[in-house]
């Protein structure tokens, strides 16, 4: 092969690498009950959405931001939850929240103490072929508690497509066998006994993956919310197994 051929190869290989790599930009935005207009003149109850920004790539960047925005949206929403929240945007969302709350409070003068809500987005893992992001909320609306959950997204930076936690092993079953394992060493559940044994609620007597799974640089991460295996008193329940232990039954590249 000839030097101009040469050169001809090292152009192709490089166009190609550049064409596979989807450069992203993660960026941290916040917005509170103090920024909608609703709130300038009246009360209104607390309300904190901390979130990410995804851009570089529109196309990608687009499909990634409407989940995110998506997310916020339906966990702000308080009204029929058969139906579709109809804020576009997430300020829209707290707005809604807070006039949600005032036709409530209205309804209701001698309820006790303000809604408030607390949603968050952020970025717990990121290379090359893959993006993963915690997403909580926390909501106050009466009552003798609040209510809230923790779950995870993953997603192809390539595409912007969301991958699903199957897809994040390469030995399904041999990562359950060993989560087990080490649920049972952490709440102190002897291999001979009932895994419910000590009070879970596992379905038919049967260790179980939480549904959702979380993916950091150390970790990965399972999540039992609040009356998936336990009581609401139990608090969520969750395993941290580091990744070096598990790497062989992992499909996640670093």
């Amino acid at each position: 092969m000839n030097n101009k051929s040469l050169v001809i190869l090292l152009l192709f290989l490089i166009g190609i690498s550049c064409a596979e790599e989807v450069v992203l930009t993660v960026s941290s935005k916040n917005l509170t009950e103090a920024d909608v207009a609703v709130c300038t003149d009246a009360f209104c109850p607390e309300v904190t959405v901390n979130y990410v920004v995804i851009s570089g790539n529109e196309e990608v960047s687009e499909k990634i931001n409407y989940k995110i925005a998506s997310f916020v949206i339906n966990a702000l929403h308080l009204g029929d939850p058969e139906e579709a929240p109809t804020a576009g945007t997430i300020s829209e969302a707290i707005t809604q929240f807070i006039k949600m709350y005032r036709i409530h409070s209205a309804e209701f003068p001698d309820m006790g103490a303000a809604y408030f809500a607390n949603v968050s987005v952020t970025e717990t893992f990121r290379s090359s072929h893959l993006l993963s992001f915690e997403l909580k909320h926390y909501l106050f609306t009466g009552g003798a508690h609040g209510y809230g959950s923790t779950i995870y997204m993953h997603i192809d930076p390539l595409t912007g497509a969301e991958i699903h936690t199957e897809a994040l092993f390469a030995d399904l079953d041999g990562f359950t066998t060993f989560a087990e394992k080490k649920f049972r060493e952490a709440n102190d559940i002897p291999t001979s006994e009932n895994i419910n044994a000590t009070g879970f609620w596992f379905k038919e007597d049967t260790f179980a993956l939480p549904e959702h799974i979380g993916v950091s640089e150390q970790y990965i991460i399972l999540r039992y919310n609040q009356y998936d295996i336990a009581s609401y008193a139990a608090g969520p329940i969750e395993l941290l197994i580091p990744r070096k232990e598990v790497e062989t039954y992992l499909q996640i590249k670093s």
